[in-house]
């Protein structure tokens, strides 16, 4: 799917982007309102090389209204000698959901990198506190995966009761994590406010990586810079999405 980029594109381009055509091998239906599709990666992870980190993400071209759209989607198991990898698409109304939707093996999507980037915690640390919700999973499943002895607290919001079924990578004796379901009362900006902080014994040496909405993440972002006192390079906070985006 060839798909102009106008001005975005122009801009990114002058950023020094690299441009790669990815190809659709299969999907998967992991909930009703969950999808992860297949690709072949054109050329992206050897381009990669060593700079392929945890959460990496790319800027995917999606056509709309007649005009281009660039959403960010983390790769998934990324395998470089394959030279494959998968997106998950947390599905509602929007370009990039509809395009999954109905994507099938052989179908194209235009990505662009330029951006991406992801600074390892040092010291390392002793847990890792982490906030998100299914646009982000696949990123948290990432970080997980990128430190497989650290214990992990993981507060999870979810919107459907089929939420409850995704592959969120716990493992039983090293990660707790907490669901908090959206529009149930408490939100997760209240929920995490009440109970992180016991968690935080030393704000130099505590660890929070944080990708939910762009006003959650912005709320949260400046309670534990502000109110916990977590100094910046121990605060890993961005915002995945807007509510109609």
């Amino acid at each position: 799917m060839a798909v102009g980029k106008g001005w975005e594109g122009v801009v990114l381009k002058l950023m020094r982007g690299k441009d790669f055509t990815f190809t659709v091998t299969g999907t998967e239906e992991v909930t009703e309102h969950y999808r992860r599709v297949h690709f072949t990666d054109g050329g992206l992870l050897a381009a990669a090389g060593e700079s392929l980190h945890p959460t990496m993400w790319v800027r995917v071209w999606f056509e709309g209204a007649g005009r281009p759209h660039q959403r960010a989607y983390t790769l998934v198991d990324p395998d470089p000698a394959a030279g494959t990898f998968s997106f998950e698409f947390a599905l509602h109304d929007g370009v990039a959901s509809a395009w999954a939707r109905t994507a099938r093996p052989g179908d194209t999507v235009d990505a662009t990198v330029q951006g991406t980037g992801f600074t390892a915690p040092v010291p390392e640390p002793r847990r890792l506190l982490v906030i998100g919700d299914p646009a982000s999973l696949p990123a948290i499943n990432s970080l997980l995966d990128a430190y497989p002895q650290t214990p992990a607290t993981i507060w999870f919001e979810t919107q459907h009761a089929s939420d409850a079924e995704l592959p969120v990578r716990v493992d039983a004796d090293r990660h707790e994590i907490r669901r908090v379901e959206r529009g149930a009362g408490t939100t997760l900006v209240d929920q995490v406010k009440a109970q992180l902080p016991e968690l935080v014994t030393d704000p130099e040496s505590a660890y929070v990586w944080l990708a939910c909405d762009t006003a959650t993440t912005r709320a949260l972002t400046a309670y534990l810079r502000k109110d916990l006192a977590l100094p910046k390079q121990r605060v890993n906070g961005l915002g995945y999405w807007r509510p109609g985006a």
